[in-house]
């Protein structure tokens, strides 16, 4: 054990403080479960680490038509809130009980694939999230928040604050498939979102998780959506380009190749969740 001290700030700005201190000697912690198995299994080796649990970072609330989501809420939290139904099917779908009452919202965004499954609900609903320094504060899409595998916008002076999520009625939905019913991590992840106008599709978002470096949108796959009346066509041919442009990998869970053709079955299956007719217990 490489760890000289534990830091345990009582609030942001001296957490913010505590980071600024010690710089990249320090490793940010918060539930620990991912954490603290790389530090028992020697991956990773600090000399300080600081854990936010006491930072006064979690929390759900409602403000102006957006749903704020501390960085430190548990995924017990999550589950508790009802006013963006998909990121609690998603936090449902994610790890034990006993990890839900430890793994945090903020800490799912820097979890490795095939993890992160809440992350992808929140790329799917346009989520972006706070960064705090004893600077200042900046606000980034999750979308833009990724870099690649392991990486991010997150500056060494910086800790990811809150987490926002924009509060509507649009038809969601939310798959996750394993290799066991539950507490098992993904062969691939699927969150899906559909604007209408009218009878057509007017902006589409599909993020797919254990599919890529870090939970990705299907672009391609959103744009051929578009304009459509998410029929049987459509459907196909969006799931098609889900496939084609995913980033899926080999481990002990799937081989790419599996990876890929999961993506297209359950793209095209979140997508039938949405169509227009599809039963009012499936969105």
């Amino acid at each position: 054990m490489t760890v000289q001290a534990y830091l345990l700030p009582r609030s942001l700005p001296e957490a913010l403080g505590q980071l600024a201190q010690h710089g990249l000697d320090v490793l940010v912690m918060a539930g620990g479960t991912v954490a603290m198995p790389l530090i028992n299994d020697g991956i990773s080796l600090p000399s300080v680490v600081m854990g936010l649990r006491l930072a006064g970072l979690d929390g759900v609330e409602r403000a102006n038509g957006r749903l704020r989501i501390g960085a430190t809420t548990t995924l017990t939290q999550l589950l508790q809130q009802n006013a963006v139904p998909v990121l609690r099917e998603a936090a449902r779908n994610t790890a034990s009980w006993s990890i839900r009452n430890m793994g945090t919202v903020g800490g799912n965004l820097f979890t490795p694939p095939p993890g992160g499954d809440v992350a992808v609900a929140l790329l799917a609903l346009d989520a972006s999230v706070t960064l705090s320094s004893s600077r200042s504060a900046r606000v980034v899409s999750l979308a833009d928040f990724y870099t690649g595998f392991m990486t991010n916008e997150l500056a060494p002076d910086e800790l990811l604050a809150e987490l926002w999520v924009p509060i509507s009625n649009e038809p969601t939905a939310f798959l996750k498939y394993g290799r066991k019913h539950a507490n098992t991590p993904a062969v691939v992840t699927v969150a899906a979102r559909v604007t209408w106008d009218g009878p057509t599709v007017a902006d589409a978002r599909i993020a797919l998780g254990a599919a890529g470096p870090h939970p990705i949108r299907a672009r391609d796959a959103e744009r051929l959506l578009v304009g459509t009346d998410l029929g049987t066509d459509a459907i196909a041919a969006a799931s098609a380009a889900a496939a084609r442009e995913c980033e899926p990998f080999t481990d002990a869970i799937a081989t790419e190749w599996y990876r890929r053709r999961m993506v297209g079955l359950f793209v095209g299956r979140a997508l039938q969740q949405l169509a227009p007719g599809a039963a009012t217990e499936d969105r």
